[in-house]
């Protein structure tokens, strides 16, 4: 049940009893897409196809996941707040009005995308056999989406009340039984099943999510007081998330148009660049997530440190959070550097792919440190409610950035280096305006407390 409000001492214990299990939960998605991407290129027959489709739909479902779970962290930011002013009753109908609203909107935007998503494909330069897989494999992966979206939504609730032990528990479990039927499914058991190759890693994603909704659900009724009953009238507060919900909205097509961008520019230079390029984000993705339990932490943290008005701690917990994962950034490289060559072996049999993803591993390896400081301030802005910031820096960085890099290093002739040399671009002006921002506004609040 929900503990009465206290303010937490800003220590190692504290911040990682929320961030470590953040972490886990945080990389439940990256780990089915990473699971997938390594039993799909392994597939005996048409392995380099299917690890391009899988990357092209992975990428453009993360687009609609990230663009429409924008309102678990507006959540959170909210609940944490009320939390930490002490007024959390004040504002127990929001989270299911939040969901119903968030929900519906999926339903009608998955709807909107059955009827042109050969055209979608097409934009990201699918053909042939590659944009077979891709329909097929998108037909079965988009029911789960909902899904996805709902357990997003009830992750949020649990943040907002400084839980995250409750969405590991349902992450762990979702990516085991993901792996396990990735396996059963893909490659099949002879004489009991027969492999499904592409679609089995399909159907293996869709069961997952299914069951992630459904721990999700009853461990929210079990666990909580929040009621996820729709009443009315219409929360004060919803108005707010809504607008905090559409500035991430917007920040979330700009990250995504830099994301879908990679995958477009990596496609037109061929199956093998897509199929490396594949290998490459989700490493990338995996990583970020690693880093973001600390963003997670700062986000719950943040959140309620505000509400209380106690600027000197939230101070000290940035700095803190900020070290922490520069900590576990370096590590990451570290184990990318000594394992360079056998990280590729896991995704991929095909040498050409595996030609070009060690060409730029080392370019996604040096970026992990400046990463953690976008991904943790980020998080922490979040918590803070300061989307519209948010939302302006990734429009600069993206479109001031990301693609003039993107497009200056193709015309100079990079080639796939490119693509990631753009990506470094990109997360430093993200890390370096969210500094300038947080010690320009939060320095004054704290040396006045």
């Amino acid at each position: 049940m929900v503990k009465k409000n206290t303010i937490q001492p800003i220590n190692f214990k504290s911040i990682n009893r929320l961030a470590i299990p953040a972490t886990v939960a945080g990389i439940a998605e990256p780990l089915l897409s990473i699971t997938d991407t390594a039993i799909v290129g392994n597939i005996p027959v048409n392995g380099l196809e299917s690890l391009a489709a899988a990357g092209i739909v992975g990428s453009f479902l993360s687009m609609l996941i990230w663009i429409l779970g924008q309102t678990r962290s507006s959540i959170s930011a909210i609940i944490s707040q009320y939390l930490g002013a002490g007024k959390l009753e004040e504002v127990k109908t929001l989270p299911a009005q939040a969901i119903f609203f968030n929900i519906g909107l999926s339903v009608v935007l998955l709807l909107g995308t059955i009827f042109i998503i050969e055209d979608i494909f097409k934009l990201l330069n699918a053909s042939g056999k590659i944009l077979e897989y891709c329909i097929s494999y998108y037909a079965i992966r988009v029911w789960g989406f909902p899904l996805t979206l709902f357990t997003f939504a009830i992750f949020g609730i649990f943040r907002g009340l400084q839980n995250t032990f409750w969405p590991m528990l349902i992450a762990l479990v979702g990516a085991v039984l993901n792996v396990i039927l990735d396996y059963i499914l893909v490659y099949g058991i002879e004489g009991f099943i027969t492999p499904l190759y592409l679609e089995g890693a399909a159907w293996a994603s869709l069961i997952a999510q299914g069951v992630m909704a459904l721990m999700a659900f009853v461990l929210l009724l079990v666990k909580t007081d929040i009621s996820l009953k729709l009443k009315f009238p219409l929360h004060p507060e919803l108005g707010r998330l809504v607008v905090m919900s559409l500035n991430l909205f917007v920040r979330a097509l700009a990250l995504n148009a830099a994301l879908l961008l990679a995958v477009r520019e990596a496609t037109a230079l061929g199956d093998r660049y897509i199929g490396a390029h594949t290998i490459a984000i989700n490493i990338w993705l995996f990583a970020a997530f690693f880093i973001d339990g600390y963003a997670a932490a700062g986000n719950i943290m943040g959140g309620r440190l505000l509400g209380a008005k106690n600027y000197r701690e939230l101070w000290k917990l940035t700095k803190r959070i900020v070290i922490y994962g520069l900590c576990v950034s370096l590590i990451l490289a570290l184990l990318g550097f000594v394992f360079y060559y056998p990280i590729g072996r896991l995704f991929s049999n095909e040498a050409i792919v595996l030609e070009s993803f060690y060409m730029i591993f080392f370019i996604v390896i040096l970026g992990l440190p400046m990463n953690t400081i976008a991904f943790v301030f980020d998080g922490l802005f979040k918590g803070l409610g300061e989307m519209k910031y948010l939302r302006n820096t990734l429009l600069f960085a993206t479109f001031l950035g990301f693609i003039p890099a993107l497009y200056l290093g193709k015309m100079g002739g990079l080639g796939f280096y490119s693509i990631w040399i753009a990506f470094i671009v990109w997360m430093s002006i993200r890390g370096g305006a969210l500094i300038w921002k947080f010690i320009r506004k939060f320095r004054p609040l704290m040396q006045n407390p």
